[in-house]
């Protein structure tokens, strides 16, 4: 059970020294009560008082940190069912399959082919986090020779998939140095697959029929000496890998169930590719810690990737760009100037158009607090002045000859206010910045300073 602030507060020394960085003892132990402070952090607490208050100060759902030498990346610490109460963490990792029956030429191009799998979308890197090599042999030599390729061919996290001790015991050999994930340890195989995880200190994930069988396997292996645990919430079908990863995540969170309060691993792994990335993108949106798919193509991969960062991204503080005049295709003094917010979709979406017309061309990225070019309008985030002082920021009347602004159709309603305020002609753009294109190709040269 858990305990509340103010049995967390009879254990501490009551001095208020403010050493742990609050004004008071009874502040510390309300944050340690919301999971949002360590007791380490006490420098006078009893070890007495700190046995008591381990339980109460650890997190519902243990971090764990995977990979080893070379890129690793941490899973678990949620404290919130929904990204409005707070927000998520720890990104869900995407693990790419390598199957140890390809031969050694088609693992290397999955390889080659998964280690390209990076990408930039507004403005920051995604990528996927791991290798998941399977052991569909069902021998060890094979299993250690992928999982050797594997560790050599990229820095990514490692997770070894096989139901056998003695072939998993091969393959961790092979690839000791980067701590990989061991899947899976069961109720038939738990002390040998634990033995091997605390040899080399790796983590393990639990995996059993059920969540009460769950339930149980999890303190054997805690007590076996393994405290990073995964748990492979995997069932027979979406419906139910969603109920359990909910339940799961219920009972951590508001019940404080230890046996549960781990990151899951799901595997979405279907015949059509299609299936495979709904189901990835439901267990990424529905609290699975990793999620293992067969999928290393781009366009399989992309939309996995785009929901994980829309869901892990936090919704009180909008991705934004710097405040500023950008400058597409190296532009001139007679090149158009337009505006648009700088909330990193809206401004990328506006950028990606500018480009894609090949016409050189000056953005203006009018801060609006990171939000929409209709949300800070009606927040009044975006008017005249905004737009006024937008211009002179960035000096944009010496920087181009002509006093042309290009506005977004949305907000046409601003356009006498706006040739008020700056002195600039407005020109009312398309609305969609799909529509971008052909504006500036028939549209804007109709209104171009002549030569």
């Amino acid at each position: 059970m858990a305990l509340s602030g103010l049995d967390i507060f009879k254990l501490l020394p009551k001095t208020n020294c403010k050493k742990c960085g609050r004004p008071t003892c009874i502040a510390f132990a309300m944050q340690l009560a919301q999971k949002k402070a360590n007791i380490e952090e006490c420098p006078f607490v009893s070890e007495e008082a700190k046995a008591a208050l381990a339980g109460a100060s650890a997190p519902p759902i243990r971090k764990v940190t995977l990979g080893g030498d070379g890129r690793t990346f941490a899973v678990g610490e949620e404290t919130v069912l929904f990204r409005h109460e707070g927000k998520f963490f720890n990104p869900a990792g995407i693990a790419v399959t390598l199957d140890d029956t390809l031969d050694a030429a088609a693992r290397k191009g999955r390889l080659d082919a998964i280690g390209k799998l990076s990408f930039i979308r507004v403005g920051l890197p995604i990528q996927v986090d791991m290798i998941a090599v399977r052991n569909l042999s069902g021998k060890a030599e094979p299993f250690a020779a992928a999982a050797r390729e594997a560790a050599a061919a990229t820095k990514l996290a490692i997770a070894l998939v096989s139901d056998s001790p003695e072939n998993m015991k091969a393959a961790v050999a092979a690839c000791a140095s980067r701590a990989p994930l061991i899947h899976a340890a069961t109720p038939a195989n738990f002390a040998a697959m634990t033995a091997i995880a605390k040899e080399h200190r790796c983590p393990i994930v639990a995996k059993a029929a059920d969540l009460e069988a769950l339930s149980a396997l999890t303190p054997q292996i805690k007590a076996a000496g393994v405290e990073d645990i995964l748990i492979d919430l995997t069932m027979a079908d979406l419906r139910s890998t969603v109920e359990a990863l909910t339940v799961a995540r219920r009972a951590a969170l508001k019940k404080n169930f230890r046996p549960l309060g781990y990151p899951a691993l799901v595997f979405a792994l279907r015949a059509d590719p299609f299936d495979e990335i709904a189901v990835a993108g439901s267990a990424i949106a529905k609290y699975a810690g990793v999620v293992v798919t067969s999928c290393a193509e781009p366009w399989q991969i992309l939309p996995m990737l785009t929901v994980r960062q829309n869901i892990y991204t936090d919704p009180q503080k909008p991705i934004q760009v710097e405040a500023k005049l950008y400058a597409i295709r190296e532009p001139g003094k007679d090149s158009p100037v337009m505006f648009t917010t700088n909330f990193s979709l809206t401004y990328y979406s506006v950028e990606g158009e500018v480009e894609a017309s090949r016409v050189p061309a000056w953005i203006i990225a009018v801060d609006t607090e990171g939000t929409s070019v209709l949300t800070a309008y009606s927040g009044d985030k975006l008017n005249e002045k905004v737009v006024a002082k937008a211009l002179k920021d960035t000096k944009a009347e010496e920087i181009v000859r002509h006093r042309k602004l290009i506005i977004p159709g949305h907000i046409a309603v601003l356009s006498g206010k706006l040739e008020e305020a700056t002195g600039w002609e407005i020109l009312v753009g398309p609305k969609e910045a799909s529509m971008l294109p052909a504006f500036l190709k028939t549209v804007w040269p109709q209104h171009a300073p002549k030569s």
